[in-house]
């Protein structure tokens, strides 16, 4: 049995990720301070983890819950692109100090394996599609420039201090957990809950945007094996974690409204700045460094939120 710290382990994927973990007969750290994840995420196996509040950029929160944990997940961060866009002081702060406060507190300690989530964000927008990792990376935002220095931090700790480090660029990952409310909500929960409710879901855009929709459960596959995978085929590796299959908002939409047997239309509104218009990815180099394959695709991984979100959405 080996114990492993989730950094941001009351958000979304970070919660996702520590049962899983659990799941698999080990035992896990929980590291939040709550600025965006939330206690009730942590509720079922609130006995099972040990739960760090703090914060990660302070180092003393971070060296209590990395001790005696055979490699960290870091997940911590200050998400969405339009809050950035509000806001980009803050964001650095968090995610590139945090990032690096999380490296350098491992390698005091002497953690070996550093697993990075890293954002398809890093892409901006570009026509040439599907996304894949030998493209130069182009943010349009600071979430997206956040994201892509703290790679560069993984790869240069992997380079200069020998540390095992692996960034995975997820792909607009949904799943249970992931909050729909609010100005940052993401996109299928946004939309299943007002449906739900009786209400007009909102599109910022023409909804003909596209995204390469992956399912929670394909990403916490993709982190474990990320952080057992042999050095020498992932080390300082950046890599796509997706299905490598694109669906409009506009699909979505059609999809979730014949499921749910709703005839409620959406309202559009203006784009939001920041926002690419699509995202493809490419997942061949995840498969060959890691073994990573799509367990669960679009259809089924919606089905899955929309029996969650029926349940306990109140």
């Amino acid at each position: 049995m080996s114990k492993y710290l989730v950094t941001g382990g009351a958000g979304f994927i970070g919660c996702n990720l520590a049962r899983y973990i659990l799941d698999k007969g080990h035992d896990v750290v929980v590291l939040d301070n709550f600025a965006t994840g939330k206690r009730e995420n942590l509720t079922e196996i609130a006995d099972k983890i040990e739960l760090v509040e703090g914060d990660i950029r302070d180092r003393d929160a971070v060296e209590r819950a990395i001790e005696g944990c055979t490699a960290i997940f870091h997940e911590a961060a200050l998400g969405s692109v339009p809050r950035s866009m509000e806001d980009p002081v803050t964001s650095h702060d968090v995610n590139v100090n945090g990032t690096v406060m999380v490296l350098e507190t491992a390698r005091a300690a002497g953690i070996k394996r550093v697993v990075f989530a890293a954002s398809s964000s890093a892409y901006g927008e570009r026509a040439e599609s599907p996304k894949h990792e030998a493209m130069a990376p182009m943010p349009i935002s600071p979430y997206a420039a956040n994201k892509v220095s703290c790679e560069a931090y993984m790869q240069a700790y992997a380079s200069g201090y020998g540390m095992e480090t692996v960034c995975l660029r997820y792909f607009n990952v949904f799943g249970p957990h992931q909050d729909p409310e609010g100005a940052y909500a993401a996109v299928i929960p946004a939309f299943v809950s007002r449906l739900l409710a009786g209400q007009s879901p909102v599109v910022f855009g023409d909804g003909e945007q596209s995204r390469d929709f992956c399912y929670i459960e394909n990403v916490c596959n993709a982190n474990w094996l990320a952080a057992h995978a042999p050095a020498e085929t992932c080390s300082g590796k950046v890599m796509n974690v997706a299905c490598n299959a694109k669906t409009s908002l506009n699909q979505i939409l059609g999809q979730l409204q014949e499921l749910l047997g709703s005839d409620v239309k959406a309202i559009y509104e203006d784009e939001r700045a920041g926002d690419v218009k699509h995202s493809l990815a490419d997942v061949a180099l995840a498969k060959e460094a890691i073994g990573y394959e799509p367990v669960i695709f679009f259809e089924e991984g919606l089905q899955k939120s929309i029996d969650w979100y029926r349940e306990n959405l109140g």
